[in-house]
């Protein structure tokens, strides 16, 4: 790593302050919980703009956690800057979703196996459209740890949106007939990011609400259910 390209315009942090792999929820404060809640002495390490990122312990393996923001931007920005600066060699995701079809139900966990989108972001590459996918060996990683521990988890394609108020409600059908299971909107960003860099990233999420039946989650409904998202995360973290 060239330690002249510290620190960016988006992160304090200097080279070895992160570990090779980091979990990325868009909150903040979700962060911030995750550093504090799983991690064995968490130290931050970022807090430009209060995005924040942690660098700590989980089962004596070196994890980091940062937020990404909201939006494929932030995502692009931060998840980039990781990757190409820091010597970030995975990136994990992890969220709530809203999902499109019925048979999804409020604190399923799903992997994102592509990503769909509205965006313009991957046609600066210059190849057309550029697909969003996971890297294989994380998905393959994640998904052996699911089954040996019991943990249910619905693997296919989401829509990474640049659009929360949809005008047009009409989209969610269209999506649903491509067998397109939830909506996000960063996933697209982070795997155009990682095929860029040469890197891995994987998403998973916590489906919170459901378009086709109107169901949410509470609060408390939220933090119990994503703390196995979570734990999934981590332990696909520290086997990579």
């Amino acid at each position: 790593m060239d330690r002249s390209t510290y620190p960016t315009p988006h992160n304090t942090a200097v080279g070895g302050d992160f570990a090779e792999t980091v979990l990325m929820p868009g909150d903040p404060q979700r962060s911030e919980y995750i550093a504090k809640t799983f991690l064995k002495n968490p130290v931050l390490v970022n807090n430009v703009r209060s995005i924040q990122g942690y660098t700590g312990l989980y089962k004596g393996r070196k994890v980091s956690v940062m937020a990404s923001g909201m939006g494929i931007p932030t995502m692009a920005i931060y998840s980039h800057e990781l990757f190409n600066f820091y010597g970030v060699k995975n990136i994990i995701r992890v969220g709530s979703t809203g999902s499109i079809q019925a048979d999804l139900k409020l604190g399923d966990i799903v992997m994102a196996m592509g990503a769909s989108t509205d965006s313009a972001y991957g046609q600066q590459f210059g190849i057309g459209t550029c697909s969003g996918i996971a890297s294989f060996p994380l998905i393959e990683k994640a998904s052996e740890i699911a089954r040996k521990s019991g943990e249910k988890v619905t693997i296919g394609n989401l829509y990474s949106s640049d659009t929360f108020y949809m005008q047009d409600p009409s989209i969610y059908d269209r999506l649903r007939a491509m067998n397109i299971l939830c909506i996000d909107m960063e996933t697209y960003g982070l795997y155009v990011n990682a095929a860029r860099a040469g890197k891995q990233a994987l998403t998973l999420l916590t489906v919170s609400d459901n378009i086709v039946t109107g169901g949410h989650m509470s609060t408390e409904e939220r933090k119990s259910s994503f703390s196995r998202m979570i734990t999934l995360a981590l332990e696909t973290a520290i086997s990579v």
